[in-house]
């Protein structure tokens, strides 16, 4: 496994494993298959673990807990500071004040059974509260010694840059695939470069579009989020399909399937996806795309074949410029 340098000096594994959906929003999950496909990611040298306090809420850190804590020292673990939780899992809105991340990460800490987190991210901006209160505190965590580096989640450009100010930011995630290229337009990838930053990309495979194994809605739990999303309503969803069947062209070509496909793309942006799976022979197939070679003329046409995506990605589009 090659490993790819974010910011503040961390490096992490070139593919990071997003375990949200081992435990939130995508139906019922095989607790052994989870704790397996976890332990066989680090085998693999996917090391870089990416949950959050929301997943579950706070099951999703107990399981990574459970599967990895004896190999703590192995992997790179990020989590995330999310809407405001009561202990017992009430959420209510965003809240970005210092006294709630403080406690946001101590209990984190404590779900997680280790003493230090090593990618604190605010999971979403609190609009109410000055993104310099916000980092300004994670940055006393840092100075504390209960976080390594701090990230930010789906921020704008100019938020990105104010935040940047107070603490540097080692890393900022966002939704980015061949269906979500939304950071390549709106300024926020090109601050990211300028200042050093590494970029993490979640749903690099569209939410589970993007490859040759999700071809109908009937396939979705019935408590399956993504029914409730713009791009998954079946007029959207039939379009979009369409869409993939002009990438799984060129995938049968090279030999590959379109998820490889779709993360050898993101790769070649110089990102570091986190795709999740809970199986271990969907693990391997994204590891593998890791040796796919891409040429310029691959890399255009990809682009132009995923141009016409149908539906927003979200529940609620945000302003262009705002964060999410």
């Amino acid at each position: 496994m090659r490993t790819t340098p974010l910011g503040d000096g961390l490096t992490v594994s070139a593919l990071g494993f997003g375990a949200m959906g081992m435990s939130a929003f995508y139906g019922g999950a095989d607790e052994r298959e989870s704790v397996a496909t976890l332990r066989h990611a680090v085998d693999s040298g996917v090391t870089f673990i990416d949950t959050a306090e929301a997943y579950g809420p706070f099951e999703n850190e107990k399981l990574i807990a459970r599967a990895l804590g004896d190999r703590r020292d192995e992997i790179v673990l990020a989590t995330k500071a999310s809407a405001e939780t009561d202990d017992d899992g009430t959420v209510h809105g965003r809240n970005g004040t210092p006294a709630y991340i403080r406690r946001a990460a101590d209990r984190s800490l404590r779900h997680l059974g280790t003493d230090v987190i090593d990618l604190y991210y605010l999971h979403r901006v609190d609009p109410d509260v000055p993104i310099e209160e916000s980092v300004g505190a994670m940055s006393e965590l840092v100075k504390a010694g209960k976080v390594r580096h701090i990230g930010l989640s789906e921020a704008s450009a100019a938020t990105i840059r104010r935040a940047h100010a107070v603490h540097p930011l080692a890393a900022v995630q966002s939704e980015f695939s061949l269906f979500s290229p939304d950071v390549l337009h709106n300024g926020e990838k090109a601050v990211m470069d300028e200042l050093g930053i590494g970029f993490v990309a979640f749903s690099p495979l569209g939410r589970g579009v993007l490859t040759d194994r999700l071809r109908s809605l009937d396939e979705l739990a019935p408590d399956d989020a993504r029914r409730g999303l713009p791009r998954f309503q079946p007029a959207a969803f039939a379009a979009n399909r369409a869409l993939v069947g002009r990438i799984e062209t060129l995938a049968a070509g090279k030999g590959v399937t379109v998820a490889q496909l779709a993360l050898a793309w993101l790769l070649a942006q110089g990102v570091v996806p986190i795709p999740g799976t809970r199986r271990r022979e969907r693990l391997d197939e994204n590891v593998a795309a890791l040796g796919v070679e891409l040429t310029s003329d691959d890399l255009a046409h990809l682009a132009s074949a995923a141009s016409d995506v149908v539906g927003h990605r979200d529940f609620t589009p945000a302003p262009a410029g705002a964060d999410r």
